[in-house]
């Protein structure tokens, strides 16, 4: 059985149309798409009384003049993972003025991009027999779920155990706590209490997978820049951001798989015990599908790697 595993692609268009090629390409079995899904940013198309819109897109200043210029911008803003939105200079300036404003618009260009690719899965995989799941990270507000739950092609399997071929699979969304406060966020013990949950389903570890969006901390999956007070990342200094709930959990069942995200910059494949641990790394923002390849064949996982492209 071939799984194939990606993460954090952070509402990149251009990521999650890789994604659903790279389930024919690699002759996927399984494919997860593994959160965090929600984009971080919303850039304004502000309308002009002379009918051009203006924007300003990754510090460049743009205006365009006609329908085909102003569908290309959007484009490019969706193929980094933000929301292109149409708007006044009025509307600007009232969500400046009322900040509490953002969450609930995120929430809404969140569901739509999601909605349509969802359309879009149903188009492309029609034919494919490529069992599809999907699950939310951190960053991701609860009220998400929903939306992922309408899919017919893809499997919400956030904080659930799920039953693949005779593998048990459990999936936390949830990490420890980050400066960004995400909505996913808790204490250790918290988290450890959440997994605790999830393996307390499981009756054969020897043959289960992990799906923990947290990776192991002090462990190569978790090594990220160091924040300054005003959260500036370190050119020199790196710290270890992931979880001791994760670790432990790991050490103590000791699953065939455990395949992480969340630490963008620390891809790479470790062992934990008899444990193969995976953070398949991000590059979103540079429209680049960073995942992960596991070959699992009678209980035994013959062929692991990373992929990019």
């Amino acid at each position: 059985m071939r799984f194939f595993f990606a993460a954090d692609i952070h509402s990149s268009e251009t990521c999650f149309r890789k994604f659903l090629s790279a389930v024919d390409i690699y002759e996927a079995d399984v494919a997860v798409l593994l959160g965090d899904l929600r984009g971080k940013v919303i850039v304004p198309i502000v309308r002009n009384p002379d009918g051009t819109y203006a924007s300003d897109f990754l510090g460049r200043k743009t205006v365009v003049k006609n329908d085909t210029e102003l569908a290309e911008l959007e484009k490019k803003i969706g193929a980094v993972g933000y929301y292109p939105y149409r708007t006044t200079s009025e509307e600007v300036a009232k969500l400046q003025s009322n900040p509490e404003l953002m969450d609930p618009l995120f929430l809404k260009f969140l569901s739509e991009r999601f909605q349509s690719w969802f359309r879009l899965a149903e188009e492309r995989l029609a034919k494919s027999k490529a069992k599809l799941f999907i699950a939310a990270g951190n960053d991701d507000p609860l009220e998400i779920e929903s939306t992922l739950n309408k899919s017919t092609k893809f499997v919400n399997v956030g904080d659930k155990k799920f039953d693949v071929d005779g593998h048990e699979i459990i999936c936390c969304t949830w990490s420890g706590p980050s400066p960004w406060k995400t909505p996913r966020e808790c204490d250790d013990n918290e988290l450890a209490a959440k997994i605790e949950s999830l393996t307390n389903q499981v009756k054969d570890f020897e043959n289960s997978i992990f799906l923990m969006h947290d990776p192991p901390v002090d462990t190569t999956l978790d090594v990220c820049p160091k924040l300054s007070e005003d959260m500036t990342p370190s050119a020199t200094d790196e710290i270890h951001a992931g979880s001791k709930a994760v670790r432990d959990a790991i050490q103590k069942y000791q699953p065939l798989l455990s395949v992480h995200g969340h630490i963008h910059e620390s891809k790479g494949i470790i062992q934990i015990g008899r444990t193969v641990c995976i953070n398949p790394g991000s590059e979103y923002a540079q429209g680049i599908l960073r995942g992960t390849i596991v070959d699992i064949v009678k209980g035994k996982i013959k062929t692991k790697m990373l992929t990019s492209g």
